[in-house]
Parts: C-alpha cells; structure tokens; sequence
C-alpha cells in the first residue's frame, strides 16, 4: 500500500546540514531543467526503467514523480525505458527491465512481516502490476520476490529504488501500528532479496521523499552507495543504524527513521560500490 507523505526529517550535525542544503540545491537544479554540466558521455549505454504500478487514486501523483525521474536520467543521458499503470503488466516489467542499470518503481508494496498471512516468495517482496493492460489503477496483481530473482537479469552493478511503497524500507502501512524495530530490519532485509539475486547491488527505499538524489549520485558523483545514501535531503542520522543482510549474506543494510518507529529509508547492498562502478555495468 502507498504510504502518506508525512513526517519531517532533521540534519543531526553541522556537516549533515552542509549536505542537506547541497541536496536541496541538487534537486532544484535536477527538476528545474537546470542541470549543471550534465555528461552524457558518462551515461553511453545506461538504461534506466522507471515503473509505476497501480496505486488507486496515488496513481497520477506517482505517475507526475515518475515522469520527473526519467526526465532527470536522460537530462544525464541515459537511455530511459517508462511503463506506467494502467499498462504496467508483469510482461512489459519483465521484458524492459532486462539489463537495467536502474530500475526505479513506484506503487503498492506488499512485504513481510505484514497481517496478511504467511510469507510467499511469489507475491511477498516484489511489483505490484496491472493484473490486465488497460483496466485502471486497481486492478493490482503481486509478482513477488521469486518471479524479480527468476526472471530479471539486471545489468551489473545496478541499482533500484524503490519509492512511495509500504513496507520496503520497514515501514507499515499508513494508518496502521509502526512497527517494532527488529520487524523494520526483517521488512527491509525481506524486500531487497529478490533485487539483490536479480543483479542489483543496491537498494535503496525511499517510502515518503524523493529518490532524486539517487541519480545525481550515480550519474554526477563518485560516491559510493553509503555516501549516495547519506547525502539524501532527508538524512536523519539520529537513530541509525546498519545491520548484516540475513536474507543475502555478505551485504549490508543501513535504516535512517527519522523519528522512533519512522522507518522511511533504507539502502540495502554493497556499500561500498561507487558510482562509477554502476556506470561501468
């Protein structure tokens, strides 16, 4: 389920304020059509895909952000791949998603823990689609964490981003209980392991705020994923915390609630992937 966008982040030192002010201003040059500089050459032969399930009516609103992304990537110039509900099935996802040096999505999540019964690999941690093309925005269908790792191949060291869902970056849905941290980590580590067996490196969950900070940092920067994760607008950093994948041994996951129970962000991955390493594929 999409989640709403409250909540408000805080810098928790002097150098986290200089890198929120520094991504505020990433992000206006990002959106405004201003982008400074931008080095095509470095993005020959990226390809990002930008997806937007169906979400009820937070459809449109996802659809405005998405549209926004691909616009960014390819001011950057990627090749930019955009599927949107009501015609975002799961043959469409998994035919353009093939080689994805960034695959971006947006709408419901259905992950675990969560009320909804045991765990499935083949709804739990993965799209949420269109069941039919041309139906509207409700008609949902979960493809989950096995069909991601079974049947996409990413491009080396490629990223995802997971923005506006439930659940990928420990959240609940909105309304209901915030969950306990030791559920949080299991949410997060849960969501990212189909991604991470489908090539990806890293995944980043962004539940209220813009990923935009995400591009920049894989096409403009040489960051690594950590820094990537940090130099976000909304980076909290009072309550952090990075934990060992259970689910994908050998990676890292890293959870910044802004608040006690606020698990709006994650990044999951090597961490120390930089981005030049993600340009290179």
């Amino acid at each position: 389920m999409p989640v709403s966008e409250h909540g408000a982040q805080r810098a928790s030192s002097s150098r986290r304020v200089r890198l929120t002010v520094m991504g505020l201003a990433l992000a206006l040059i990002a959106f405004g059509g201003m982008a400074a500089n931008p080095t095509p050459a470095a993005a020959a032969g990226m390809k990002v895909v930008v997806i937007v399930g169906p979400a009820g009516s937070s459809t449109a609103k996802y659809i405005t952000s998405a549209k926004r992304y691909a616009s960014q990537a390819r001011s950057y110039g990627a090749k930019v791949i955009e599927i949107y509900s009501p015609n975002a099935t799961w043959t469409k996802v998994k035919s353009a998603a093939q080689g994805a040096n960034v695959l971006i999505y947006l709408g419901h999540g259905n992950g675990y823990p969560s009320p909804y019964g045991p765990f499935s690999a083949l709804s739990k941690d993965g799209f949420g689609l269109n069941a039919s093309a041309g139906h509207g925005h409700y008609n949902v269908k979960y493809f989950g964490e096995s069909y991601v790792a079974k049947y996409i191949n990413l491009a080396a060291n490629a990223v995802v981003v997971l923005n506006r869902l439930c659940y990928a970056s420990g959240n609940s849905e909105w309304g209901a209980k915030n969950p306990t941290k030791a559920v949080a980590m299991k949410r997060v580590d849960n969501f990212a392991a189909g991604f991470l067996r489908a090539n990806a490196r890293a995944v980043f969950a962004e539940g209220i705020n813009s990923a935009s900070y995400v591009l920049y940092g894989i096409f403009k920067t040489k960051r690594t994923m950590a820094e990537i994760f940090e130099s976000a607008p909304s980076f909290s950093g009072t309550r952090d915390f990075r934990f060992r994948s259970v689910r994908t041994p050998g990676y890292t996951a890293w959870l910044d609630p802004y608040a006690p129970s606020r698990y709006y962000r994650s990044v999951v991955g090597k961490l120390t992937l930089d981005a030049g390493d993600v340009r290179a594929g």
